[in-house]
């Protein structure tokens, strides 16, 4: 009898931003591009640039990180997002327009943020030394987190799905970690693709802890090629969400909807404190 090898879906593969001494020779970001910034080679690069691109607003959040790994990395986050925005709409990164939505949840004013001249819809994470940055033509989430130790697994594990704790649990307890990681980017995206974040309970939606991803009718959901002791993933849908079907989600009052995880699964292509995952 032949041997029977499993086919694990390719990861997407994001390009590189380099940051150059010039903002205004960035690759400008297209639909369905995605970005790694890695901020221990990119940082300095991003700090030097950041007085000329950065806004008074966002120079004020920077000095305002304690710690300065967290700050280099923001900040080469930012630029890295103003620079392909920039050199989409052909104007200069510190003019690029970025807002934010009114909040799915609550109304109030720090909903998810939009660059209303680009045409794109674009998503931002960044874990330890490492940025990940997605644009599409419609909404879409993307997130990445450096791999959890065992403890701090079995700490969180509670916030997922229940059906992914058991093939967590059913997996073997060295790759748990990993498995984990890969779950809960899945996760993420797909809830920053819906605009409401950790304000609905992860535990409500399956996205898969094995090496396919699943996602919730009308998505797509695929791991990202990120470096070792990281995992990233991309959720993605091809229509925009209507106000009905937001509220379908999060519930008439924002509250999230203990019903909506009745929702269609299907296979789609393709280091944290328990408080640090929470305020993402």
């Amino acid at each position: 009898m032949s041997a029977v090898t499993r086919r694990v879906p390719a990861r997407l593969v994001p390009g590189r931003l380099v940051l150059g001494t010039d903002p205004v020779r960035a690759e400008p970001a297209g639909p369905g591009s995605l970005w790694l910034v890695d901020a221990r080679g990119q940082g300095e690069a991003a700090l030097r640039l950041a007085p000329t691109v950065l806004d008074a607003g966002e120079r004020q959040r920077a000095a305002a990180f304690r710690w300065e790994s967290d700050r280099r990395c923001w900040v080469a986050a930012r630029v890295g997002l103003r620079l392909l925005l920039g050199a989409r709409q052909e104007v200069a990164p510190a003019a690029v327009r970025l807002e934010r939505e009114p909040c799915a949840v609550c109304g109030g004013a720090d909903g998810r943020p939009v660059a209303p001249d680009s045409g794109l819809w674009f998503s931002v994470s960044h874990s330890s030394d490492l940025a990940l940055l997605a644009f599409g033509a419609a909404p879409l989430g993307v997130d990445v987190e450096a791999l959890p130790d065992p403890e701090l697994v079995s700490e969180l594990a509670g916030w997922l799905h229940v059906r992914e704790v058991a093939e967590l649990e059913a997996g073997p307890e060295a790759e748990r970690p990993a498995a984990f990681a890969r779950t809960w980017v899945r996760k993420e995206a797909y809830l920053k693709g819906l605009g409401v974040g950790l304000a609905r309970d992860p535990a409500l939606d399956y996205l898969g802890a094995g090496p396919v991803a699943s996602a919730p009718s009308g998505w797509e959901v695929a791991d990202v090629a990120v470096p070792a002791g990281f995992a990233g993933a991309v959720a993605r849908t091809a229509v925009a969400l209507t106000a009905a079907a937001r509220t379908a989600v999060t519930g008439p009052a924002g509250i999230p909807s203990g019903s909506a995880h009745t929702t269609d699964v299907s296979p789609s292509s393709g280091s944290s404190s328990r408080a640090e995952v929470a305020k993402r």
